[in-house]
């Protein structure tokens, strides 16, 4: 316990540090974005550190995660609605049924040899009918005032309602995936999950009737105040002068402070319920499948079952990370989902911290987003300093400064060697 809050207190110099040598409103946005990635680390560390899924399809259940803000908080466009939603509910509701009477009709015919063609039958005019309905709804809604609408918009709820939903629709989209994928050997689960993030991804580019695809969705609610409020507000002027800060930089200070409260809660919940799971008989029976699928399958333990339940669980959390992404940008971009960032980088948070270990997530979170943020920054200095003795001309001092840029992968890679070098199951290690 002393090792652990040592790490977490040098942590927090470093932020500390951020604040004041450059800003505390950088280093408050550092915090907001290392808390949702300790969060999404928290949700592969279900995945991977609790049953030993390997699932490098994170980007896309972070992005579904992140349409729920759209559909929950904007206001619906009513005119979209009476120009063709109804018919795209009608539709999609077509499709489903389409779905669910083609696994009725193969479990119907098993032993029959007409399977294989009422199977495809079924599937194919389905698919015609389907478009029918579709095609033409879709296209009426995306005529509606495209430069600013174009979709059929949401419910206009409370954003932090989205939260939850969220990890709602990250779940049920796990359920779909994990029903299908999680029979695969390891390598074919990474592959499957991959290709499905894309897959998302490319819908959400697509499919502007949904969140306007790539002409982006903007200006959505917040569940804070807004710095223009604040700049008009009497008491609030009264008290940034009082402390001796300009009125624009305390605004924007407090908005950080106040979605930073709030990302603690979720967080501080979030990881109160995976230390329940975790020391629960349900964690230790996940630990023993992901030891020895065998053993544990010989003791009665439904392996397949309870891998598609903790796949599930581990996605709801990543979608509650890619929804409060959402909230703290004020926009989603679909544009802005790479699986380096989504991916990549939230498995090397999760080693780095320590599978298995949640403490040891939320630590990778921080760790890994403050010198991914911050290493470029260093890395400027750093270049300036080593050639201060060229002139300000000089081609090679030009090129070090440009290249300061790429010190983050740099570093990124230099951090998890030496990780793996000298502490392989990570800062904070499994139990």
């Amino acid at each position: 316990m002393r090792k652990n809050s040592f790490m977490f207190l040098i942590m927090f110099i470093l932020i500390a540090i951020v604040g004041l040598f450059q800003s505390w409103t950088v280093a408050f946005m550092i915090i907001n974005m290392c808390i949702i990635s300790s969060i999404m680390s928290l949700g592969v560390n279900i995945q991977w550190g609790y049953a030993g899924l390997f699932n490098i399809g994170i980007m896309g259940f972070v992005a579904i995660g992140g349409l729920a803000p759209v559909i929950i908080s904007t206001p619906p466009v009513f005119e979209a609605w009476e120009a063709g939603g109804l018919r795209v509910v009608i539709a999609l509701i077509f499709g489903i049924f389409t779905f669910f009477f083609a696994a009725f009709t193969w479990k119907k015919l098993k032993n029959s040899n007409w399977r294989p063609a009422a199977i495809t039958l079924i599937l194919v005019f389905g698919f015609f009918i389907y478009r029918y309905i579709f095609d033409p709804a879709v296209e009426a809604i995306e005529k509606i005032n495209p430069t600013v609408d174009g979709n059929l918009g949401g419910l206009g709820m409370p954003i932090l309602l989205s939260w939850p939903v969220g990890g709602l629709f990250a779940a049920g989209a796990a359920w779909l995936v994990g029903r299908v994928s999680l029979g695969l050997r390891s390598d074919y689960l990474a592959i499957a999950t991959l290709g499905v993030s894309e897959i998302i991804i490319f819908i959400m580019k697509n499919e502007d009737w949904i969140a306007r695809g790539v002409k982006n969705v903007i200006g959505l609610p917040r569940p804070v105040p807004y710095e223009i409020d604040l700049q008009q507000s009497t008491d609030f002027i009264y008290w940034s002068q009082a402390i001796g800060i300009n009125v624009v930089d305390a605004s924007s200070l407090l908005v950080k402070v106040c979605y930073t409260i709030l990302f603690l809660i979720v967080l501080f919940i979030l990881y109160w319920l995976c230390e329940k799971a975790l020391k629960s008989p349900w964690g230790r029976m996940m630990r023993a499948i992901r030891d020895n699928e065998v053993a544990a399958e010989a003791m009665g333990k439904n392996v397949t079952s309870r891998h598609l339940q903790v796949f599930v669980l581990g996605s709801a959390v990543c979608g509650i990370a890619g929804a409060m992404l959402v909230t703290l940008d004020g926009q989603l971009t679909p544009t802005s989902y790479h699986p380096l960032r989504f991916t990549f980088i939230i498995w090397v948070m999760v080693i780095v911290g320590g599978s298995g270990n949640n403490l040891g997530s939320i630590l990778g979170g921080f760790i890994i987003w403050f010198f991914w943020i911050e290493v470029e920054t260093i890395g400027h200095f750093v270049m300036d300093l080593l050639t201060s003795g060229f002139s300000e001309d000089n081609a090679f001092r030009i090129h070090m400064l440009n290249s300061a840029a790429y010190m983050r992968y740099l570093t990124l890679g230099l951090i998890l060697i030496l990780v793996l070098r000298f502490n392989p199951k990570g800062l904070i290690p499994e139990k």
